[in-house]
């Protein structure tokens, strides 16, 4: 995969095995992964490349209302690229042509462990949740059509791998109707021998850095 930040591609390429191998090779997997990502010496070329992506991905979408993460562990950061999402519904507000766009971000529920959205927007009241991530403070509850998913890394098939808490699979088995979901992350952190457990649930679409990584198809090209 690529690696213009000079730096070696994670090591973990090899096949994932059955039970307790299985488990260690995704621990081995999440460990190389997050490591590369924090010490990236080309983060803002691969942000602005990845947003880019976003930015056309997105042209086409028709929701109203995305859910998205707050970036940590060097995650790419969705939300300056949402944030000229919702602008430029504004400006389509005036002409009477998209309702009024809306950012969601997660917060854990304590009780089953799933995720609930509350409304985001830059300068909004922000407090720390219980595993020290910054969530919206008293704002609205929202639901996503469309749910932008971090990756640490991702696989054949559009599955994922995380960082083990099963946050968004329960989340996702949970909603109905299911909203559209699209993981986001680096083109070097494509694992091709990432097999799912029976729990997976399949991404819909992963965008990296590079374009559209699945489902495989074409997307116009970005220019640097």
């Amino acid at each position: 995969m690529d690696t213009k930040d000079g730096q070696s591609s994670p090591p973990p390429h090899r096949k994932q095995a059955e039970g307790s191998t299985a488990a260690a090779l995704k621990t081995e997997w999440r460990k190389a992964l997050v490591e590369k990502r924090l010490g990236l010496a080309d983060r803002g070329f691969r942000n602005d490349m990845l947003q880019r992506v976003m930015r056309v991905w997105l042209i086409e979408r028709p929701d109203a209302v995305i859910g998205a993460y707050w970036p940590i562990k060097g995650e790419f950061d969705p939300l300056p690229a949402l944030f000229r999402w919702q602008e430029a519904g504004l400006e389509e507000d005036a002409q009477g042509a998209q309702q009024h766009r809306r950012i969601g971000l997660p917060v854990v529920n304590k009780v089953d462990k799933t995720l609930t959205f509350y409304t985001w927007y830059p300068g909004c009241p922000m407090e720390e949740d219980a595993y020290g991530i910054p969530k919206p403070k008293d704002t609205e509850i929202v639901v996503p059509t469309l749910i932008f998913v971090p990756c640490v890394g991702y696989g054949p098939g559009g599955f994922r791998l995380g960082y083990g808490g099963g946050f968004y699979d329960r989340t996702l088995a949970s909603l109905n109707p299911k909203p559209f979901t699209v993981g986001l992350g680096y083109d070097f952190a494509y694992l091709p021998h990432l097999l799912p457990e029976a729990h997976d649930v399949p991404l819909d679409a992963i965008l990296s850095d590079t374009g559209v990584m699945w489902p495989e198809r074409q997307m116009p090209a970005v220019e640097p």
